[in-house]
């Protein structure tokens, strides 16, 4: 039988409430990954030599990006991109923008607060 472990896998760093606990994977995601993780782990690091043809496939989609219909590529492809980078998408510009030239996005010398250029102590 592909992907045989005594271990069970766990990832205590992302996970330090256990797989099943996430949130982030199915029940049979984290079923898959506890029992296979460990060999899928080695297998993907090159630890591990395939001993079939089913962890062959596995590699050589690893390898590829596509996971295409194989379940173990598609829980591990899963996997590493929930332990990826997170992207983080921010909805306000960054000061120093476009708007430098202009002094547009700029509040000093406005004259809306007042007329005194004297600073509040």
């Amino acid at each position: 039988m592909s992907f045989e472990s005594d271990k069970r896998f766990n990832d205590f760093k992302h996970f330090p409430r256990g797989l099943r606990r996430s949130g982030e994977f199915t029940v049979a995601e984290a079923d898959s990954l506890e029992k296979f993780g460990t060999v899928m782990l080695a297998l993907y690091q090159g630890n591990l030599a395939p001993r079939d043809e089913t962890e062959t496939a596995f590699i050589a989609q690893v390898k590829s990006g596509e996971a295409g219909s194989n379940p173990h590529a598609k829980v591990w492809f899963k996997y590493l991109k929930v332990i990826g980078p997170k992207r983080v998408h921010r909805l306000c510009t960054v000061a120093g923008g476009a708007n430098e030239d202009t002094g547009a996005g700029s509040f000093e010398g406005g004259s809306t607060g007042g007329g005194s250029d004297e600073s509040i102590d």
